[in-house]
């Protein structure tokens, strides 16, 4: 049985919602010590925390359309004041839906998280003799920890401080906590992870692979958090600051990346697309590049719905995405890296007759409309089509963290503590090597990496860059705009690209407009993306808008509007915190209140 159905069956369990994320359901409901007593009942205990995940508090929110804008992603908040937009404007209010949306699941998967780490903590079973049960239960134990870890993550990155809970619902505990110190939270929540990793099982020993918590992505959730601990943050009088001891967190990051990279290495997929062509076939390999991905049953998840390539019509049904990548983005890829046509989808499938059976021939996105697509992910990929009036629900697994990410969190974690070493270099070196073709790795990559390592300060711009041009669309670069402290330098840079494109076009390299036909089979075939010169057989291809589209037709020498405002909040320092929304506070009892940042 695929683990995405085990978590549904589990999600049956569970009892509907109520007022207060703390009040004791799930599994406090059972008798526990029962429950944790052997492997199989404590597998369903642990299940209930991975159930959250199907929320649209996740599925559609923080897995992707809360997580703009940035300078790869964005959105346009500014025309509606509806809970996402506020979110996309930094104007979130303390009655944003979305904010308690998240809120409400990260504390009842915490809640659920704490009832599985005290039962199996308190087990017989945890502490037995018989080595295979108490392994299984290490292992359970571990995934508790690293879930509960992801969701305190989220909520400092989101909220700031937040009561910190690491008790199970039970009488006599006093939930109504105040604010604990993010740092505090972050630090706690690692020492659990690194206690625990050594009991997990590797994926390819655990019985659901990559869809669930496994040691490779514990292992990598604590260089990750560790390096969200030694980043900078938004302190409630609006200044940035980073900890004294940062640097003793970059250190734990490249122990445990290292840690990873010595005891469980493996060569990165050289085909870039299948690494997520498997998410939507429901392919899971292991010992391959995702360590981790969320589960998602057929039935739920939101890929391929708000997220990834456009699909108006036909037997796949309809999907969107909400963040758009920018031209910008688009045109920083070397023009021989293999990653950007993967990344960015030119094309979609226009609604023009939805009743065809088959899909419509791909049509260019309309740059100030649609704008470019998340290109890993689509419907139309799945080896079965759901049907014309299908649109969520695609099952699509969400990746949550990628071997390639282990890598350059490696080489910045030493770049930080001992500069561009060879170490570093190397790591590098092994990400760049799969984004171009070995016959230009002379010059795409030894001679890059040779130019990037002349001091510390430009091989971090290095990795700045590459993880851009690594994990565009997979939704994770806004944090790593706000632990480097960079945030509104890197938006500020897009919006003065984009002003500059608009400035140049007709004038510039860059196509004012693009030509384009389809191939028999209806794949769109563009004639050249980087000169202003018309095919010699124009009659055989169409004209569509490129860097034009930036301009605003209807007043002369103005930019569209989404470049202007899209950012227009993104300024220094980036108030990336957003209240503690109705339900929080409400639920508190006068604990909780909203102060600093600006409310």
């Amino acid at each position: 049985m695929k683990f995405r159905y085990l978590i549904l069956a589990m999600a049956a369990l569970i009892t509907a919602s109520c007022d207060d994320y703390l009040e004791p359901q799930s599994l406090s409901t059972f008798d526990s010590e029962y429950v944790f007593s052997n492997a199989e009942d404590a597998r369903r205990g642990v299940n209930a925390i991975y159930v959250h995940f199907s929320h649209d508090g996740f599925r559609s929110r923080l897995s992707n359309n809360m997580t703009g804008n940035t300078d790869i992603e964005h959105s346009s908040g500014w025309g509606s004041d509806g809970a996402r937009y506020q979110i996309w404007d930094l104007n979130a209010q303390e009655n944003n839906g979305d904010l308690d949306y998240v809120w409400d699941i990260g504390y009842k998967a915490i809640r659920d998280a704490n009832i599985a780490i005290e039962g199996i903590l308190a087990s017989e079973a945890y502490n037995s003799d018989d080595k295979v049960l108490a392994a299984d239960m290490g292992h359970l134990l571990g995934e508790a920890y690293t879930l509960r870890a992801y969701w305190y993550s989220i909520l400092t990155f989101y909220f700031g401080d937040v009561p910190f809970i690491t008790q199970a619902p039970k009488i006599g505990v006093d939930f109504n906590l105040p604010k604990e110190d993010r740092n505090v939270i972050l630090s706690s929540v690692i020492h659990d992870m690194i206690e625990a990793e050594e009991g997990m099982y590797w994926a390819d020993e655990a019985p659901f692979g990559i869809e669930q918590v496994n040691r490779e992505y514990t292992l990598g959730m604590i260089a990750r958090l560790s390096l969200q601990r030694g980043g900078w943050f938004l302190k409630p009088d609006m200044t940035m600051d980073r900890a004294s001891d940062y640097l003793a967190y970059y250190d734990t990051a490249r122990q445990y990346t290292g840690k990873l990279i010595q005891l469980k290495d493996r060569e990165l997929p050289q085909d870039y697309r299948q690494v997520f062509l498997n998410q939507s076939k429901f392919i899971n390999p292991v010992n391959a590049d995702v360590l981790f991905e969320v589960p998602f049953a057929i039935g739920e998840g939101d890929v391929g719905w708000n997220i990834g390539v456009g699909v108006y019509s036909g037997p796949y049904g309809s999907g969107n995405n909400y963040m758009k990548i920018p031209l910008t983005y688009f045109y920083s890829f070397d023009r021989a890296d293999q990653r950007r046509d993967v990344t960015c989808a030119l094309y979609e499938y226009p609604n023009e007759t939805p009743t065809k059976e088959d899909l419509e021939p791909q049509e260019l996105i309309d740059l100030n409309n649609k704008g470019i697509s998340q290109g890993k992910w689509s419907r139309t990929y799945l080896e079965k089509a759901p049907g014309s009036n299908t649109s969520k629900g695609t099952g699509i697994n969400w990746p949550m963290l990628r071997y390639a990410d282990v890598l350059l969190m490696y080489a910045e974690a030493e770049n930080e503590l001992n500069g561009p070493t060879g170490q570093a270099q190397e790591m590098l070196r092994r990400v760049r090597q799969r984004a171009f073709p070995d016959s230009v790795w002379a010059e795409k990559v030894d001679t890059y990496i040779n130019t990037a390592s002349a001091s510390k300060e430009s091989f971090f711009e290095a990795i700045v860059d590459e993880r851009a041009w690594e994990f565009g669309g997979e939704m994770i670069r806004k944090y790593e705009l706000i632990r480097w402290n960079i945030y509104s330098e890197k938006v500020q840079e897009t919006v003065a690209g984009l002003k500059k494109m608009a400035d140049e076009a007709g004038s510039g390299d860059m196509p004012q407009y693009l030509y384009v036909r389809n191939e028999p089979d209806g794949t769109l075939v563009i004639y050249d993306l980087y000169s202003n010169v018309a095919p010699p057989d124009p009659d055989n291809w169409r004209q569509r808008d490129w860097v034009e589209a930036l301009i605003d037709l209807n007043q002369p020498d103005s930019y569209q509007q989404w470049i202007t405002k899209d950012w227009a909040r993104y300024t220094h320092p980036v108030r990336y915190i957003f209240p503690i929304p109705t339900i929080g506070i409400d639920n508190s009892q006068g604990v909780l209140q909203n102060d600093g940042y600006g409310f």
